[in-house]
């Protein structure tokens, strides 16, 4: 018992010479500890007022273009929803203007599905390449684009590599098997079956409620028998 007790004596001394240190320390380094408080109370106020005063204004500046711009997008007046109307911009200038905003780097995403429809396929690269966001569904569907962006440039091994960030970096059950499908069928056109096969089951096991799973069945067979 006098060994534990002993023991027990020794922690609190080590508890309070650990606390008489951090109070010299403190009591030694004040007007150091004071100005780093200050200085990251400063940096939040900052920050705050940033957002609240500068990127707000932007945001809500942004999305009256973006309205605009996104009607004539959905109008298939791919031009105009590029370029602007000439009172309202269109996504480049969006994005150009306001690439510190949720709008402007939304604008890059419309402007690369604008390019792509237009059949401007390196353009189209380009800006949804420029595109982030937290969403999930979108942040898939812009890699998938660039993919078919690359598909429709003939070349298919950067199209699979975007194909399967797509299906794998933002997995959902819409997106991923869409572009696990994609990346089936380049495998099968490139003689790779058995790839094409593996990912046909994985639609099946896992997306079998999806477009893609609906018949997922005449797929696998084919494969099956072309091995």
């Amino acid at each position: 018992m006098a060994k534990k007790n002993n023991k027990t004596e020794d922690q609190f001394a080590q508890i309070e010479e650990t606390l008489s240190k951090t109070e010299q320390y403190i009591e030694d380094n004040q007007k150091n500890l004071i100005s780093i408080v200050g200085s990251v109370v400063l940096i939040i106020a900052l920050f705050i007022g940033y957002q609240n005063l500068y990127i707000a204004p932007m945001e809500k500046e942004a999305q009256a273009d973006m309205f605009m711009a996104e009607l004539y997008f959905q109008k298939d007046s791919f031009n105009l929803s590029l370029e602007g109307d000439g009172q309202y911009l269109g996504f480049l200038d969006i994005a150009d203007e306001y690439s510190s905003t949720k709008a402007g780097s939304l604008a890059n995403y419309y402007a690369g599905l604008a390019y792509l429809n237009k059949g401007d396929f390196e353009n189209a690269i380009k800006y949804l390449g420029n595109f982030s966001s937290e969403d999930v569904v979108l942040s898939a569907l812009a890699l998938g684009c660039i993919g078919d962006a690359y598909m429709q440039l003939a070349d298919s091994d950067n199209a699979l590599s975007y194909y399967e960030d797509a299906s794998e970096k933002y997995i959902n059950e819409f997106t991923s098997p869409r572009y696990m499908f994609k990346q089936a069928m380049i495998h099968e056109a490139n003689g790779d079956v058995a790839d094409a096969l593996a990912l046909y089951k994985g639609i099946e096991a896992d997306y079998k409620t999806s477009r893609e799973g609906n018949g997922i069945e005449k797929y696998i067979a084919r494969a099956e028998n072309a091995l």
